[in-house]
């Protein structure tokens, strides 16, 4: 697995807690990985030298994640842009950032580079949020599609990386406005247990969910909500205290304008990290 650890460094030293913080959040991944990560290292400053603390910004970080090699490259300008270009010319299969909100940016074009970046970008991104640290407890929102590449992703690439046996949720979200015309009023309502029980549509996806899971060696638990669909991911997130919170986003035209349009509001309001899968 090839990963890329994008982050931000100031032209003076005021954020190297930040960076040490997702560098120390990636090691998790980088450990469980055959190659070492690069880390992009982004400077918006009107400065004309890089500032010479970078390099050790960066070895000093490793040296305690620890990672034990990394591939260092180092840009100035539009964070959006230099991450995209370095996604698309290294053929990644993660990205690792850290939140980039710009409130500004929120009230002018109702966006914010995060969103832009997760958007525009092919690979898995994980961007780090609130309390970041050892991921034990993982929340799956399964979007309910009759194939489920949210699962082939976590299952195929990040379970294998993860050190030790973490703890993963499978959430659906029971929402009426999203219900289809066979779903029963009273399914509408039911926990998870009832809907498998009964073989209620909504029963069967968490069942597919659950034994497709089990096939890595984890022991999925499956959860239901009812409610507004990201209202509910964001309180189950912080009941469950998870670690990491992983949604899918989706690149059809048709699929993008509702589904993307939900995972832009998880991402600016979720307090944790969260893994958006392609």
């Amino acid at each position: 697995m090839r990963i890329l650890i994008a982050i931000q460094v100031l032209s003076k030293i005021k954020n190297d807690l930040q960076v040490e913080k997702v560098i120390q959040f990636s090691a998790q991944f980088v450990l469980g990985a055959a190659e070492s990560p690069t880390i992009l290292a982004n400077i918006e400053s009107g400065e004309d030298s890089l500032p010479p603390h970078v390099d050790t910004i960066l070895t000093e970080a490793c040296v305690r994640a620890p990672i034990l090699a990394f591939r260092p490259k180092i840009r100035k300008g539009d964070p959006v842009k230099n991450i995209l270009k370095e996604i698309e010319s290294g053929e990644y299969d993660l990205l690792i950032m850290r939140d980039l909100a710009d409130q500004r940016m929120m009230r002018l074009f109702r966006t914010t580079r995060t969103a832009q970046i997760a958007d525009q970008t092919l690979c898995p991104v994980i961007i780090t949020k609130g309390k970041a640290g050892p991921i034990k407890r993982i929340l799956m929102c399964d979007s309910g599609g009759s194939e489920s590449p949210l699962l082939g992703k976590l299952t195929a690439q990040l379970v294998e990386i993860l050190p030790g046996e973490q703890e993963v949720s499978v959430l659906h979200v029971m929402s009426q406005i999203s219900a289809g015309p066979g779903v029963k009023g009273e399914q509408l309502r039911a926990d998870a247990d009832e809907l498998i029980k009964t073989n209620a549509p909504e029963g069967d996806l968490l069942i597919r969910d659950i034994e497709s899971l089990k096939k890595t060696g984890l022991n999925p638990v499956p959860v239901v909500r009812h409610g507004l669909v990201v209202d509910e991911i964001l309180a189950e997130a912080r009941v469950g205290d998870y670690d990491l919170v992983v949604i899918g986003a989706h690149r059809k035209k048709w699929q993008q304008f509702l589904l993307d349009n939900l995972a832009r509001l998880i991402i600016d309001q979720i307090d944790r990290p969260v893994l958006i899968a392609k």
